[in-house]
């Protein structure tokens, strides 16, 4: 006979299974995630790079590679084909103002230097000789002039004599005209010879001014000989770094050769290459950011040589701060020419996820887990980009590279 179930057996029986349907059902909430996490791709936060989009200034900047070289650095080279007879420096050091460098060797530049001389002497001696010669012909003719004159004196007194005698008969006529006839040859010998003075004191004088002039080219040549022959005597011509230095004794040296190079050590610029795409918006004055090892320095960009070589223009950045102690001398820096800048946009950190301008892919973080977004990018200054459009302010951008996902439409970000 069948007894009915009692209450307490009712309320056990509910109870399990109300237990197998919540086991059931977190059995298959477990297995629904396990497959979701199975089949949805996904990433440690470790190994992406997050920025946050921003309110900020944005500047457009053209990259290029820079060269650090001195503002003021002067090349000595020789005077003269010769040999390098001794060196006094070593490369790399620093040196003053006129602290001898090396010797060259000046044995030909001593003949002609001495040859020049002797020339000079002979040019003095003549020029003397040609003096005293000029002196003594015009002694000699101020003694025929003074002769002259006392014969004409003594013609006159005769012809002034035979004329009283002639009024009363007692000189002939004959006689007469050959009193009158002497008077006026002495006349004419004297002025002759008073002009023969002056005749040779020009002449004389030409010979002797042509002589000065020939003494004063070989003054000239003589002062130029010695300059080279100073300049055999290689000096710093300021105080500064010997960057370049012909060091090898007895090597022989063209006319014209660099043989030394002294830099400044305080005092720089940069030398920087970059493409001719952008020839056209490149201009002096532009803003330029100078970056070497975690150091920025601004300058701006003071001459864009004309020339186009292999495709590159180069361009002489003249820096604020010329004296910044961790500039050196052919030290390789990297250069961002600023061609326009914006203020007050949205800008995001930089990273290998934007390429250039123009619409692209790009990651928003959103509650663990980044959906694959259109952006607008703008301007860019190797830091910083600009946000034209696609993200607001506030929003996490992965910045890292993706490469991997770019064809999932979420990915998701676990710690």
């Amino acid at each position: 006979m069948d007894q009915p179930i009692s209450d307490k057996t009712i309320n056990r029986r509910r109870r399990l299974q109300l237990v197998a349907a919540v086991g059931l059902l977190a059995s298959l909430s477990a297995a629904a995630w396990g497959v979701n996490r199975a089949v949805r791709p996904s990433m440690a936060a470790s190994d992406i790079v997050v920025a946050e989009v921003r309110r900020g200034n944005i500047a457009n900047t053209v990259s290029a590679a820079g060269v650090v070289i001195p503002v003021h650095e002067e090349l000595v080279t020789s005077p003269i084909q010769t040999r390098v007879a001794k060196v006094h420096a070593k490369l790399g050091q620093s040196v003053k103002a006129g602290e001898l460098l090396l010797e060259l060797d000046s044995q030909a530049l001593r003949l002609a230097a001495d040859s020049f001389r002797e020339q000079l002497a002979q040019q003095e001696n003549r020029i003397l000789g040609m003096t005293l010669e000029m002196e003594q012909k015009r002694k000699q003719l101020v003694s025929n002039i003074e002769l002259l004159a006392l014969d004409l004196q003594s013609a006159r007194v005769k012809w002034e004599r035979y004329q009283t005698l002639r009024k009363s008969g007692a000189v002939s006529g004959e006689d007469m005209l050959t009193a009158e006839l002497n008077v006026k040859r002495r006349e004419i010998e004297l002025r002759q010879q008073r002009e023969l003075i002056d005749d040779n004191r020009r002449a004389t004088s030409s010979s002797i001014e042509g002589a000065r002039l020939q003494k004063a080219i070989l003054q000239k040549q003589m002062a130029q000989q010695q300059q080279l022959l100073d300049q055999t005597q290689v000096r710093a011509p300021f105080a500064g770094m010997l960057s370049s230095l012909m060091a090898e004794e007895g090597a022989s040296v063209a006319m014209g050769q660099l043989v030394a190079k002294v830099s400044e050590l305080s005092n720089y610029r940069v030398e920087a290459s970059v493409s001719d795409f952008h020839a056209n918006i490149l201009n002096p004055g532009q803003l330029v950011r100078v970056e070497q090892g975690g150091h920025l320095l601004p300058g701006k960009v003071h001459t864009i040589l004309p020339e186009i070589q292999n495709g590159s223009i180069k361009l002489i950045v003249h820096l604020d701060q010329p004296s910044h102690p961790m500039l050196r001398n052919k030290m390789r820096v990297d250069v961002n020419i600023v061609t326009e800048e914006k203020s007050g946009t949205l800008v995001s950190d930089n990273g290998p996820a934007f390429n250039g301008k123009g619409r692209q892919n790009v990651f928003v973080l959103r509650d663990g887990v980044a959906h694959r977004t259109v952006l607008e990018i703008g301007n860019g200054d190797g830091k910083a980009v600009e946000i034209v459009s696609g993200a607001k302010a506030g929003e996490r951008l992965i910045v890292s590279g993706m490469a991997r996902h770019k064809d999932q439409d979420s990915v998701r970000i676990t710690k």
